[in-house]
């Protein structure tokens, strides 16, 4: 009888579904419960980034870099800062690209923490969902440490960071990673290896290198097709080239390489190489320096442009910023890792059931305010 086709349907995912990871919509034409095609609809959350920042000073820049991807403000900051910094040729203190290097770490951990937790809802899992939040929550707890802020930082700035390091902060710091690193066992025991969650992870949803190159995805779901680069090791900046540390991939260990569960490995991997990270850099932090020093008083870059590349825990994230002189941008454009990742759902959904897509688009960790900005 040949391949029986139903009639086709349109069906609306979102944008208001906790699913969608955001106020994203899919329009998903399905032949029953396999999917034909995929739309996603974006523009719910439109902020205007770009635009707002060739209308503001440099320094009030850096709170909307915040609100692009508000699950890791620290790196947006860091992505940003480092940009202006090459422009204008500052030279950053050592003990403040210790502290970046902290702050943005532990935000890494406390990212891939959120993405994998609410993961595990997406395909079913509760109890992981609330032991990554309980362990997310002591992170945000250090930053408000730092800078009184649990989301939304304004931290890192032109040439430096808001406030030094509080008193106590690298023992509370210390006392949080020899807690944390026999979580990871546990994480493992409740979700990685559980036979229902690779049920629905392994083989699902398979990204082949080249695709991911053509769509220029980057970050650990390039990483989990195979594909071994990482800004940090491949173009590094800041002090990254000071630390040892690994650049996990996917190995197709339970299924197919490029698949759902390789992209959730990669991101279980990436936090336990933050955290020999983490240690290094508290080992090395320098006692003595002032963290305002090189904060001009003025930001004024010279006329010229600059692309400037950093390792988010969503990819490449980058800026591009064209100055005239003047104390606002005369243009700046964000490169979102988010946004490529989402473009290629499409490409890899085809041919799945319904309940797939879900699985799929949550394996792809995106933040619709990056993707909107």
């Amino acid at each position: 009888m040949g391949i029986i086709h139903g009639e086709e349907m349109v069906l609306n995912i979102g944008p208001q579904h906790p699913s969608t990871h955001g106020v994203l919509r899919l329009k998903v034409r399905t032949d029953g419960e396999v999917v034909s095609d995929i739309y996603p609809v974006i523009g719910y959350l439109h902020r205007s980034f770009e635009k707002h920042c060739e209308n503001v000073t440099y320094e009030q820049v850096i709170p909307y870099t915040d609100r692009c991807d508000y699950i890791a403000s620290m790196n947006n900051n860091l992505g940003y800062a480092v940009t202006v910094e090459e422009l204008m040729g500052i030279e950053v203190p050592e003990k403040v690209e210790y502290i970046r290097v902290i702050v943005s770490e532990f935000n890494r951990i406390a990212s891939h923490l959120l993405a994998l937790g609410t993961y595990g809802l997406d395909v079913g899992a509760f109890t992981p969902f609330l032991y990554m939040f309980r362990d997310r929550e002591r992170i945000l707890d250090m930053f408000e440490m730092v800078c009184g802020a649990r989301l939304l930082y304004n931290y890192i700035w032109v040439g430096g960071v808001s406030h030094d390091l509080p008193k106590g902060f690298v023992e509370t710091a210390y006392q949080f990673l020899d807690y944390f690193e026999p979580q990871v066992k546990e994480y493992n025991n409740l979700l990685t290896y559980n036979k229902i969650f690779v049920e629905r992870t392994a083989d699902v949803g398979v990204l082949p290198p080249d695709v991911a190159i053509n769509y220029g995805v980057t970050g650990p779901n390039l990483r989990a097709s195979g594909v071994k680069w990482d800004i940090r090791k491949d173009e590094p900046y800041s002090i990254y080239d000071k630390f040892d540390f690994d650049i996990p991939v996917g190995r197709g260990e339970l299924g197919t390489i490029g698949d759902c569960w390789d992209r959730y490995w990669v991101r279980m991997r990436e936090i336990e190489e933050s955290v020999k990270i983490l240690r290094q850099a508290l080992k090395g932090l320098p006692k003595e320096g002032d963290v305002h020093q090189a904060i001009p008083k003025k930001i004024r870059p010279p006329k010229g442009s600059i692309y400037k590349r950093t390792e988010s825990p969503r990819g490449d994230l980058a800026f591009y910023i064209t100055s005239d002189g003047k104390p606002k941008p005369y243009r700046l454009k964000m490169r979102s890792p988010a946004f490529t990742s989402l473009s290629v759902l499409n490409k890899i959904s085809r041919g799945w059931m319904l309940s797939d897509v879900i699985a799929i688009l949550g394996s792809l960790d995106i933040v619709l305010g990056e993707i909107d900005r």
